[in-house]
């Protein structure tokens, strides 16, 4: 079964090399153009297109998949199956040519979370399980048959970047065995169920990375997990991109305002009425009040300067009554 894949981040390269690595046949893969990065504005692939021509597969690197030039040289492959992961949507004239359909894996209990951020919505909105689903596309967004599911559970303390890793692996494995029933031609297609209570999972927004302190302290809680680009308490996940992280403004004695990224926190008791107070011994813990209970906060990063701590955070900035949070 000759398989064309269509992906961009370290996500999506980690399942195209667990494709190669089980043994199908990836004839072509599509990326984006390179682009420029780092301070040098150098022009680098995708992590996708590195997989690829390390495995000496043919690459091709559209500006518009619309474009007869580009579904002619697809034509060229004869692909039974398209493998769609963490690519921009297809337009009907590509989708549509092979003739096994296109398949694309998604990173959440489909039809729940679909849009470009599941990962993080899940988190956010604190759900107790999410899960990988492989489907067919069609001409709506994430609304295709389902193929297969699996279920993955969530606790309080899992972050973006955790669960961003766990769905990566799992969603490989999933690859692989929608790919062989496919291949048997024992595929079961379940269409999915729309109805007007599904979760959604936009896109991020500028707005929504900013800490409203006037939330109770678990939705803070879970609004720091769900932007968290820490796998643990001291490793961070390479590709951050979907790990942009919460803010807010601390302001010091003097009204010097440091702009603050909270990486990793935790809900602690409290019965303060004293909404935005900030609790701390200078030394190993940094509370702050909020309407129900209050955020502690264990790893944060100032602007312009490396993760810390709270610890050490403490140790070069000793708060007193007269600092606030904006």
């Amino acid at each position: 079964m000759k398989i064309v894949f269509f992906g961009t981040p370290f996500f999506a390269a980690t399942n195209l090399n667990a494709l190669i690595n089980a043994g199908h046949d990836i004839v072509a893969v599509i990326s984006p153009p390179d682009s420029r990065k780092g301070r040098g504005k150098e022009l680098k692939p995708c992590a996708v297109k590195e997989v690829a021509v390390e495995n000496n597969i043919p690459v091709l690197q559209p500006l518009k998949l619309r474009s007869e030039h580009f579904i002619t040289e697809l034509k060229t492959f004869n692909a039974d199956l398209f493998v769609v992961v963490a690519f921009r949507m297809l337009p009907e004239s590509v989708w549509k040519l092979p003739k096994k359909g296109t398949i694309n894996l998604h990173t959440s209990l489909l039809p729940n979370y679909r849009g470009a951020a599941p990962i993080n919505w899940v988190l956010i909105n604190g759900e107790k399980e999410t899960g990988i689903t492989t489907f067919f596309i069609d001409r709506q967004i994430d609304s295709g048959a389902i193929i297969k599911q699996e279920k993955i559970a969530l606790t309080d303390k899992t972050t973006a970047a955790e669960l961003h890793n766990t769905l990566m692996n799992k969603g490989s494995q999933l690859l692989i065995k929608t790919l062989d029933s496919i291949k048997e031609n024992s595929v079961n297609q379940n269409p999915q169920q729309h109805n007007s209570v599904m979760l959604e999972a936009p896109k991020l927004t500028k707005e929504l990375l900013k800490i409203d302190w006037s939330k109770p302290a678990k939705k803070i809680h879970n609004l720091v997990r769900g932007l968290s680009p820490f796998l643990n308490s001291n490793t961070k996940l390479k590709d951050i991109s979907i790990c942009p992280s919460a803010w807010f403004i601390l302001q010091d004695d003097k009204g010097v305002q440091k702009r603050i990224k909270v990486h990793l926190s935790k809900v602690v008791s409290s019965n303060s009425k004293k909404l935005l107070n900030l609790r701390t011994d200078n030394k190993t813990y940094l509370h702050i009040i909020t309407t129900k209970h209050a955020i502690a906060i264990l790893n944060l990063q100032v602007s312009g300067k490396n993760p810390m701590t709270i610890q050490q955070f403490l140790q070069g900035n000793k708060i007193n009554e007269n600092y606030s949070i904006l």
